[in-house]
Order: C-alpha cells, then sequence, then structure tokens
C-alpha cells in the first residue's frame, strides 16, 4: 500500500470519528440559542432527542430551567446530572439567586462545597447581587470573609459585586474601603458601583467627584453611569455640572437610551429648568412612559399642574402605555388645581384601564379627594383597599386634619394604631395638628412620647406641629423646650414661637424673637406678620404695629390681606382710635372682607360706639347673610348700650331668618375624657357638686373683694336676676368643676369656644389668688394665664 493511499484512508477515518463530535458540538450550540431566547421548551425537547450529552449539554439545560424561574426542573435535571462540575452547580444557585431563594441558594452554595467542587466568581457574583437585592448584610459579609479565605478578594468581578452589596446596605465606609484598596483592574462595572453607592445613599457629592475620577483614569462611562450622576446633579441643584454630563452622554452616543433620557429629564426638572427638560423629551426618538412619567411629575413638583394634566392628555391621546407610576403625578396635579371634575373622570379611567387595585394609585385617589375636601370618596376608596400602608393611612388622617374634622383625624389614627401600622412624620405631625386645634393636652402628650419611642428621624414639620400643639394648650414653657432642641429652623418655626408667646400675654418676647429670626437670616412670610400685629394688638404697641404693617410691603414685597388689615383695626380700636380705624377701612386697597368689618364691629363692642358698629354690621349682612355673628355682637353692643328695644328687635329679626346664635361653652380635659359646660346647664354627672362648689367660691371671693359687674348680664330683668345668670357661666362652672377634681398643685386649664366676658375675667383672677391656683384659660382671642390675682393679659384681651 503506497504512503498516499494510506494517508488517504487515515483521513477518512478521522472523519467518520471526528464527525459525531462535530454534530454534538452543532445540537449544543443550537440548544445554547435557544436557552438564551428564553424558549426553554424547545430547548428541553431537543436536549430529550439527543442520543449523546456531555457536561456542556446538561448544564445548558439546567441555566435554561433556572434563568427562566422554573426551579423545580432545574433541580429534577441537575439531579439526573452523571457527573456534575462547578459550573453547573453555579448555574442551578445563580438561578436561586436571581429569583431571590436565599435558603435555598445558600444551601446548594454551602453543599457544592462540601462534596469538593469550589465555586466560581460567577458563584460568588450572583450570591452577592442577591444579598444586595435583599438586603441580606450579614450573609453577604460571609461570602465577603469566603472570598478572602479563597483569595476572591483581589478579583475585580467579585470585589465589584461586594461594592454594590455593601452600598445597597448602607454601609458606604466598607464599599469605599474596597474600592480603595482595588490598586488596578477597575473597570466602568467598579466605578459605576461606586458612584452609585454614593448616590443611592445621599452622598451626591462623592458622587460627582467619584464620576470625575473615573473620566480622569480615562474609563469611560455607560448606560448605567450617567442614572447615578444626574441624580446627584439634581440633588445639589448642580445644574453646570449636569449640562456637563449630558454633554458626555451626547458623545458617548448613549441620548437614545431610555433610562439616560428619564435621568436628564429628571435632572433639569429637578433644578429648576423646565424648558430643558421638555426639550430632552421631545428629542426623543421613541417615546416612552418612564419619561413621560418623569416630565409630568417635574411640572407637578414646580406648581404647574395644568402643563402636568395637559402632557398626560397628550400622553394618554399618543395611544402610550400609562402605568402605575403615571396615575399618581397626575392626580396630585388634579388635588393641586381643585378640580373634581376632571379628579372624577380620571378616577373613571383608572378603574377602566385596571388600575384600581395598585396600592400607589390607590393612595392617590385617596390624596387626592381627602384634597378637594370629598372625603366621602376619599373614605370609599380608602376602604376598599385589601392592603393598606402608612401612606393610605396618612393620606386620609392628613386630609380629615386638612378639611378640619380633627376629630375623625384621630380615631383613624387609633385605628391605624390598632392595626398595627406603624406611623412616620407626617401623620405624626397631622395628628399633632389635630390635638392642637382640639386643645387635647394628653393625648398630644402621649403622641409626643410615642414618636420618641418610634426611633423616627427629626422632622421639622412634626417639631414645628409639637411647638404649635404645646402653645395651643397654654404650655409656652414646653413650646420654647422643643424650639431650642431643633437642630435648624425655618419661617414657620420662628413664626410658631412668635405666635405662641403672642397668644400667651408676652407680646414683646414676640417682638423681640422677630427680631432674634431677622439676625439669623430667615425672611418673615406673611403669617409671621399676622403674628407680629396680634402681638402689638394685643400688648397695646400701636407705633411697632404701624412700623411692621409699613415693613410688610417696603422691606419685604408682601401685599397685606384683609388679615393683615383686620390685625391693624383690632390694634387701633383696642386702644381707643376708633376714626383711626374707620379711616384704615375706607383707604384699604382691596375691597374689606367679613375679616376686617368683624374687627371694626368688636372695636365699637369695646367703646360702645353704636353708629360705627351699625355700618359694620350692615356691610356683614350683606356680605355674610346666614351669619349670625354680626348679628349677636350688634345686639350686645344695643343691650350694653341699654337699648333694650334695639337688641330684641334685632333678635326676632334673626329667628325670622332661622339663625342660630351659636351657644358658648367651655370644657376641661381629665384623665382623657373631656367635660364640657353650657351656662346655667345641669346635665353633668357631678351638677351638684360643681354648683355647690361654685356658690362657695363665688362667696369666698366676694369676701375678697369681688363684685360681679352686671352690665355684662345682657339680658333685661332685674339686677339680682342678672347677678345670677352671670353667676353660672360656663367658664365659671368648669372653674369649679377643676377646683373639685384637679390636684392642687397642677395647673386648671380651661378652654372657651367664645371670648371670655369681663366679668369672668374679674372672677377668675380672685378665684387664682383666693385658692392658691394656676388657672389658664383659653378664650376664642387668646390665653389668660391667672396666677396670684394677676393675668398674663394684663387686663387687656
Amino acid at each position: 500500500m503506497s504512503v498516499q493511499l494510506h494517508r488517504t484512508i487515515q483521513t477518512f477515518a478521522s472523519s467518520i470519528i471526528r464527525k459525531p463530535k462535530c454534530s454534538l458540538l452543532d445540537k449544543n450550540k443550537k440548544l445554547n440559542e435557544l436557552s438564551k431566547l428564553g424558549q426553554t421548551d424547545e430547548a428541553r425537547k431537543m436536549f430529550d432527542k439527543m442520543p449523546e450529552k456531555d457536561e456542556f449539554t446538561w448544564t445548558t439545560m439546567v441555566a435554561a430551567y433556572a434563568n427562566g424561574g422554573r426551579l423545580v426542573e432545574a433541580r429534577q435535571v441537575f439531579e439526573e446530572v452523571p457527573i456534575k462540575s462547578s459550573i453547573t452547580w453555579s448555574s442551578l444557585i445563580c438561578g436561586y439567586c436571581k429569583h431571590g431563594f436565599e435558603i435555598e441558594g445558600f444551601e446548594l452554595f454551602w453543599q457544592m462545597q462540601s462534596e469538593g467542587h469550589m465555586p466560581s466568581q460567577f458563584t460568588l457574583g450572583s450570591i452577592l447581587r442577591m444579598c444586595a437585592i435583599k438586603g441580606l448584610l450579614p450573609r453577604g459579609e460571609q461570602i465577603h470573609g469566603y472570598a478572602i479565605k479563597t483569595c476572591f478578594d483581589m478579583n475585580v468581578f467579585v470585589l465589584t459585586g461586594l461594592i454594590d452589596m455593601y452600598a445597597k446596605s448602607k454601609r458606604v465606609l466598607e464599599a469605599e474601603c474596597i474600592f480603595q484598596i482595588m490598586s488596578h483592574g477597575k473597570n466602568h462595572v467598579t466605578w459605576t458601583a461606586m458612584i452609585n453607592s454614593y448616590s443611592q445613599n445621599g452622598d451626591a457629592l462623592r458622587a460627582i467627584q467619584c464620576f470625575s475620577s473615573m473620566r480622569a483614569e480615562g474609563i469611560e462611562a455607560n448606560q448605567y453611569t450617567f442614572p447615578g450622576v444626574l441624580s446627584s446633579c439634581a440633588a445639589l441643584s448642580d445644574i453646570g455640572f449636569g449640562v456637563q454630563v449630558h454633554g458626555c452622554i451626547v458623545n458617548g452616543g448613549f441620548e437614545a437610551n431610555v433610562f439616560v433620557q428619564s435621568s436628564l429629564i429628571d435632572m433639569y426638572s429637578k433644578c429648576g429648568d423646565l424648558d430643558s427638560a421638555k426639550k430632552a423629551l421631545e428629542l426623543m426618538e421613541v417615546n416612552h412612559a418612564v419619561s413621560w412619567n418623569t416630565m409630568i411629575l417635574g411640572y407637578v413638583r414646580h406648581g404647574f399642574p395644568e402643563e402636568a394634566l395637559s402632557l398626560f392628555k397628550k400622553m394618554n391621546a399618543s395611544d402610550m402605555e400609562v402605568d402605575e407610576f403615571t396615575y399618581p403625578s397626575v392626580l396630585n396635579s388634579l388635588a393641586c388645581m381643585q378640580d373634581p371634575k376632571n379628579g372624577k373622570c380620571l378616577h373613571c379611567l383608572v378603574v377602566k384601564t385596571g388600575y384600581e387595585s395598585y396600592k400607589l394609585v390607590s393612595n392617590a385617589l385617596v390624596d387626592m379627594y381627602a384634597k378637594q375636601g370629598n372625603l366621602a370618596c376619599a373614605v370609599s376608596v380608602f376602604n376598599s383597599m385589601v392592603e393598606k400602608d402608612v401612606i393610605s393611612w396618612t393620606s386620609l388622617v392628613t386630609g380629615c386634619a386638612h378639611n378640619g374634622f380633627y376629630e375623625e383625624a384621630l380615631k383613624l389614627f387609633y385605628e391605624m394604631r390598632m392595626a398595627e401600622i406603624k406611623p412616620d412624620q407626617i401623620i405624626i405631625a397631622s395628628v399633632l395638628s389635630s390635638c392642637s386645634e382640639l386643645a387635647l393636652l394628653e393625648l398630644g402628650q402621649q403622641v409626643h412620647a410615642d414618636f420618641i419611642k418610634s426611633g423616627l428621624g427629626a422632622s421639622l414639620s412634626v417639631d414645628n406641629s409639637l411647638m404649635t400643639m404645646y402653645a395651643n394648650c397654654g404650655c409656652l414653657e414646653d413650646a420654647k423646650k422643643v424650639f431650642n432642641s431643633m437642630q435648624m429652623h425655618n419661617v414657620i418655626s420662628w413664626t410658631a414661637l412668635i405666635v405662641a408667646y403672642a397668644q400667651n400675654g408676652k407680646g414683646k418676647e414676640s417682638l423681640r424673637f422677630y427680631d432674634e429670626m431677622i439676625a439669623s437670616g430667615i425672611e418673615p412670610d406673611f403669617i409671621t406678620f399676622i403674628g407680629l400685629l396680634f402681638a402689638c394688638s394685643h400688648t397695646g404697641l400701636v407705633d411697632d404695629g404701624k412700623k411692621y404693617f409699613a415693613s410688610m410691603k417696603k422691606d419685604y414685597g408682601i401685599r397685606p390681606s384683609p388679615d393683615h388689615y383686620a390685625c391693624m383695626i383690632d390694634l387701633l380700636g383696642r386702644a381707643g382710635k376708633i376714626q383711626e380705624a374707620e379711616k384704615l377701612v375706607n383707604e384699604m386697597d382691596i375691597e374689606p372682607d367679613a375679616t376686617v368689618w368683624k374687627a371694626l364691629l368688636a372695636a365699637c363692642r369695646v367703646h360702645g360706639n353704636t353708629d360705627l358698629a351699625e355700618k359694620a354690621s350692615m356691610a356683614l349682612f350683606q356680605l355674610e347673610p346666614q351669619d349670625a355673628v354680626p348679628y349677636v355682637m350688634l345686639s350686645n353692643i344695643y343691650s350694653a348700650a341699654g337699648k333694650w328695644e334695639n337688641a330684641a328687635k334685632l333678635r326676632r329679626k334673626m329667628n325670622l331668618k332661622g339663625l342660630n346664635k351659636e351657644p358658648g361653652y367651655s370644657w376641661i380635659e381629665m384623665n382623657g375624657v373631656v367635660h364640657t359646660f353650657i351656662s346655667e346647664e345641669r346635665s353633668h354627672s357631678k351638677s351638684d357638686e360643681i354648683y355647690s362648689k361654685l356658690d362657695d367660691a363665688i362667696a369666698l371671693i366676694k369676701e375678697a373683694g369681688y363684685l360681679p359687674d352686671i352690665n355684662f348680664s345682657l339680658h333685661d330683668i332685674n339686677e339680682e336676676g342678672r347677678e345670677r345668670s352671670l353667676s353660672y357661666h360656663s367658664e365659671k362652672l368648669a372653674i369649679a368643676f377643676g377646683l373639685l377634681y384637679v390636684p392642687k398643685g397642677l395647673p386648671i386649664r380651661i378652654y372657651k369656644n367664645l371670648r371670655v366676658c369681663g366679668d369672668c375675667h374679674n372672677a377668675v383672677k380672685f378665684v387664682s389668688r383666693v385658692f392658691d391656683r394656676h388657672i389658664i384659660l383659653r378664650d376664642s382671642n387668646c390665653f389668660h394665664h391667672f396666677k396670684e390675682g394677676i393675668c398674663s393679659c394684663g387686663d387687656y384681651w
């Protein structure tokens, strides 16, 4: 046989022998393609028909099931593998980790090693990624320890996974330490992990600095790097650097990426450049809900609800898919616009598109209806929710408080606590505001204690609400303690302090706090000036009041509102400057509203000016024909002037119109129970003891020099009857209850819905001296602190 023929036979034989191997290679390649395309069932059919299988075949089939989340089938195939390699183990472990089955994933990880197989960098990377996503810090630290022992602690893939795991676990220092010990081998993935570590944990400046260092090292960023940097620019409102990053995005060819583009829109909108944000949206090649949602949210944040609604309509008309993140922003814009009609239309669209069961959307619906004052619909949506979180409860509680339904807000808060939902700062602030409005000191103190125990971080809104609550309950020292403990103050904090001291008869201190506020660099707002003018009014500081009133527009560009004019008229009226008050009303550059005329009418009552009182009342009758207050005030002015016929005629007119005077009542809270009293009423279970105690108290204070002032008894009866009616005013009954049941040494806290009359004010001064009690009385005007026969208001209220 020739040599040439021998070689030919050898070549032919070799080709026959190798042919099956080539066939298996092709089939493995096809199997791998089906697996990567997610066509697992097709892959399984091919797998079952393969007469010969090698390690790659088995591993590919395990990986196909595992990556697709079909873990039971992946485990079944894995158990059938004749010879398991490290790659086969890793494929199964990666599947369990990818789908969040940490227990099974870790069991397989330890079992793999016990059977003599060494995990690869990809095994460790998968486990670290799961630890990062699920917040499994202790498990992640175990893997870190394993990586050090097995010399994987210098592997770039593993180190990047460790940085990401520590970052998502809010352990930035550990992430930073790992990043810094990497002397070489840092790639764009590593840098991106570190940038996102800073960005996600609130260190925007370090994120930007890290991005700059990355660029200086010559490492190019990608679509995963830019969102973290742009969010940091937004957090710092650093639009200059943001524009530079935008340039990098364009140069790198990433402007078409939807997530990068959405981050750009978010950055521009948060920095207040809505035009650039809109331009970025318009330049997008493909419309995507994420980008449009970001733009809508930007409009809402900056107070452009109409533009947000308009953009949503365009989005909906273009057949773009609206999702659960679109609706909340649009619903919020409708809440800001107070647009109930469109609100209900959007609710219908939510139901039609099947998003009513999404908690995020339902919460936004509750919030919208609550802010629009439609509590019936808000409660209806709330009750229909299968699962409620703290945001659901907060939306409804805050809505009730905002609309003046304070008792309902507190009841809901109680139900929330019974449902074991932990409150957040927003709901705590709303509940404290409700306690403040209802003057429920004991409950407010309990909520304060609950907030401290909760471990929630410091909150400016909670601190401001706490100050107001304590001030509205007459606890001025506690309000000041809260103010002093605050880490920072804003204009609301200072204003709350100014108003608190003004309401509690310390007007001069209010003015001093205003000077301190200005010195700290905080500018006043229109509410601050209401507090200042109130302080001047209740302290008789006419010149100071005029100065602050002029300063509003001159120094701060704040145009006086009817409330400011009402304060000025009250100030002038109390000081006896009735003509000047009338002149100010006539010279107002805006139309006087009911608040202004009521202030003038009150001034007439103090000084008995019936002519001007009639003029003010006539204006009020036209502005608020169904309000009984001006009728009652004018009737009382007539009665005080002895014009009984005019008073009777006016009351008959009230009856014909069906107007009812709000009854005066006082209340006192003790051991969580509110005890309410109405003049000369005996419905209280302890009324016999209360009336007996009050008779004894009046006898004692008469001995000390008290003389009933029957001018405050506005009834056309004999002198004895008028004195007797004075004796049983609601505040006197409440004080008698306090003398009986409030332990000596504790202040007696009384609240009244109307202004305390002059006779009661004088009587309480005597009671405080004769019984040696500190009595705090809050009426509709201010607080009166009675101690040793002296009132904090200086008899000027």
